[in-house]
């Protein structure tokens, strides 16, 4: 009899012990797990973008800034963080100022270039330039830098941007990757991209390409978030909601964020 009565509790025990776990389990499911996922996701996207204008951005990225192709002078960052390094892509005035790089007195901060660009710039700033060709990649304060070509198609000797001229760059750490276009078409190497997190593309003709074909770049190689910039051309400012439009018909996965690239516009 005694020996029935125990086996009687502990199946009793057994049933609550699975009842707990099975509980344990639901909660891990909707509250724990899902609060740590999203907080994984949250501390992963560590990449804060702020325009400055046109082709000009202040990145953080953790506690490391730096600008890209800065122009407008030292006032354009007045009240920004100081560089930690700067990236330039091409020899145009919209991206290359040595004025500015001059007035943002960057000490320490090492300038990604390419050949061009250093060619184009005055003998002072040369100690502070890292050149890099079409390919080829740098580690930089912990940060994998690679070269990407961009360029207009097609390929001729007259175009506006010639391939190997001029840099696109993606930037790698910790697994997120940031790609940031410069001027360029939808190139095959900008399609054939993947597991790009945060990436600028440019929509301007006659200088880069259309809407649409940034649209259709962008499905192609299929970025977290895409950041529509240098989109002023000649008829004034691209139609950045239709490309939000065009890229979301695509992809509804695909974030387009538009930010406000020409505070000039505002007034």
């Amino acid at each position: 009899m005694k020996q029935l009565v125990t086996l009687i509790a502990l199946s009793f025990i057994l049933v609550g012990c699975k009842n707990e776990g099975r509980e344990k389990d639901a909660e891990l499911e909707t509250g724990t797990v899902g609060e740590a996922a999203e907080r994984v996701e949250r501390e992963k996207d560590s990449i804060e973008i702020s325009p400055v204008s046109h082709a000009t951005a202040v990145i953080k990225w953790d506690e490391t800034v730096f600008y890209t192709d800065p122009v407008g002078g030292a006032e354009a960052f007045q009240g920004m963080d100081a560089p930690d390094f700067i990236l330039v892509t091409d020899i145009h005035g919209d991206h290359m100022n040595a004025e500015t790089l001059q007035a943002l007195q960057p000490g320490d901060s090492q300038i990604i270039v390419p050949q061009a660009v250093k060619d184009a710039l005055p003998e002072d700033l040369h100690s502070r330039l890292v050149v890099m060709a079409n390919g080829e990649t740098r580690e930089i304060m912990g940060f994998n830098i690679e070269a990407i070509p961009m360029y207009n198609l097609p390929e001729d000797t007259e175009s506006r941007h010639i391939k190997g001229r001029g840099n696109g760059y993606v930037i790698e750490k910790d697994g997120q990757r940031l790609y940031i276009a410069g001027d360029t078409e939808d190139i095959p190497e900008m399609r054939n991209l993947s597991d790009i997190d945060h990436a600028l593309v440019p929509m301007n003709l006659p200088y880069t390409m259309t809407v649409e074909q940034a649209a259709e770049g962008v499905l192609e190689f299929k970025p977290k978030k895409v950041y529509p910039y240098h989109f002023r051309g000649q008829d004034g400012l691209a139609d950045v909601e239709k490309f939000k439009q065009l890229v979301n018909q695509g992809d509804e996965n695909i974030e387009v964020v538009l930010l406000n690239w020409y505070p000039e516009n505002n007034n």
